[in-house]
């Protein structure tokens, strides 16, 4: 094992509270972005690019499958630093209008023995007009990249979509697509937004404000016929897309977990591949599908593939298993995609249900 490897940092990050650690972690990545040299030298170790990756999606390249999820890079400090990581992708977020500081601390928890995360921050970010000032500077940046919007916790449930319509207008020139977060447990009230009649409302008030594509990321908590309705309104109203899942308010999965937050990694595995499953095997060919939640191998990756998923998103899984697995997913696909007689990863799309 070398003296600089992931497990060797993770000894001492896991040794500092999980948001300090955090934020080392994004220091890094910070520091890294004002080395050009450095970043194309890493991302040569790293970034996987392949015929048999390779897809068009939002009018973008997107040179292999796996992206970061949202909740990472809630301010779009570290865009430039994601490619060194393997990541085809990244989505920014969750950003809200004004800045608003989150939940109380500690908020944030280690679950190692079940190698997951529960999390409360409650979209700690600074605010829609930072955000803007970090896009305008991505002058050159050729690289796919998502914008995960939510509301104000101060916001009243009944005005939710006034903050959601500073937002499309906010960031209608910028990205290549935009998520609707109404799916996390950390804001009071967010997760009442998941009926049918703010859907219809917010997409169709997307529609009049922004060309974006606009899709919608759903909660792993509902009934599977509940989530399919709920998508089928959305994709009605004008979503392009779906993304599965959130974290995870069943805290039944552990006897470690605390009674707040949301629960991802390891533990959410099998419960967010299921109801993506459920809505792979409905939506399939109608939309574009993006599966999230406890991703942490190439077999998972490809299993979310084979339902649906035309992409994938990593987050907690890349804390406990370092950036290395970016790669070995990217270069495991490939291989099962070989053992499956497929040239293609489109051949190998919603296999399930062909």
């Amino acid at each position: 094992m070398s003296l600089f490897s992931y497990e060797n940092l993770k000894k001492i990050l896991f040794k500092l509270d999980p948001e300090r650690a955090h934020s080392i972690a994004g220091f890094g990545l910070r520091c890294l972005s004002h080395f050009p040299k450095l970043l194309l030298f890493i991302k040569n170790q790293n970034f996987i690019t392949h015929p048999m990756l390779k897809q068009e999606i939002f009018g973008r390249t997107f040179q292999n499958p796996v992206g970061l999820g949202a909740g990472f890079d809630k301010d779009g400090q570290y865009i430039t630093a994601m490619p060194t990581m393997g990541f085809g992708f990244t989505e920014i977020g969750t950003v809200t209008p004004l800045p608003q500081s989150g939940n109380a601390k500690p908020r944030l928890f280690r679950l190692i023995e079940d190698q997951s995360i529960q999390n409360a921050m409650g979209f700690n970010n600074r605010g829609s007009h930072y955000m803007l000032q970090r896009l305008k500077k991505l002058y050159f940046f050729d690289y796919p990249l998502g914008i995960n919007i939510g509301k104000n916790k101060a916001t009243l449930e009944n005005e939710a979509l006034k903050d959601y319509e500073t937002l499309f207008k906010a960031f209608k020139a910028y990205g290549d697509y935009i998520v609707i977060n109404i799916s996390s447990p950390n804001t009071p009230g967010l997760r009442d937004l998941q009926n049918e009649d703010f859907i219809k409302a917010i997409f169709t008030m997307a529609k009049e404000i922004t060309s974006q594509p606009v899709l919608l990321k759903i909660a792993p908590d509902m009934e599977a016929e509940d989530a399919i309705t709920l998508c089928k309104t959305a994709i009605d109203a004008g979503a392009v897309g779906i993304i599965a899942t959130n974290t995870t308010i069943d805290y039944s999965l552990t006897k470690h977990a605390k009674d707040f937050g949301g629960i991802s990694g390891a533990l959410l595995t099998e419960k967010s591949y299921q109801l993506f499953r459920a809505i792979g095997k409905e939506l399939y060919g109608q939309t574009l599908l993006i599966s999230v939640g406890g991703i942490d191998s190439a077999e998972e990756a490809y299993r979310r593939i084979k339902a649906g998923a035309s992409l994938v998103q990593v987050y907690s899984m890349l804390i406990y298993k370092g950036p290395k697995l970016i790669k070995e997913i990217n270069e495991g696909i490939i291989k099962l995609l070989q053992k499956d007689g497929y040239k293609h990863i489109s051949e190998a799309i919603g296999a399930n249900w062909k």
